[in-house]
């Protein structure tokens, strides 16, 4: 049974903040502390998208009204799953389980 790496999408709300920046970070902060210790083998970071016009890099956060909401890109390795479907319904209720209510996308599903 191979070792598979499954990327994850999210969408993180995050209230009263000022700035972009701001709003990433903190969104990458309180996903890490929801992940910490059960999930700490997750890795998170600020997800990005294309865009359709220019095809530029674009930050998939925006803050409206003092309130953001982030996109994360959450990582994790699955060992000795039975297929790549397997790895991501792991991937999803392990990282579900630690941050509820919280939207997840299975992005990508590659094996190692």
């Amino acid at each position: 049974m191979p070792d598979y790496i499954v990327t994850l999408e999210s969408a993180w709300l995050v209230r009263d903040v000022k700035s972009l920046d701001d709003a990433i970070g903190i969104a990458i902060s309180e996903a890490g502390k929801r992940l910490n210790p059960a999930a700490k083998f997750v890795e998170v970071e600020a997800g990005f998208l294309t865009c359709p016009y220019c095809e530029e890099t674009l930050s998939s956060a925006i803050v409206v009204a003092d309130t953001g909401l982030v996109g994360l890109v959450l990582e994790m390795k699955v060992f000795r799953a039975d297929s790549s479907e397997h790895a991501g319904r792991i991937a999803k209720s392990v990282i579900g389980k630690a941050l509820r209510d919280v939207p997840l996308k299975i992005v990508d599903v590659q094996e190692q």
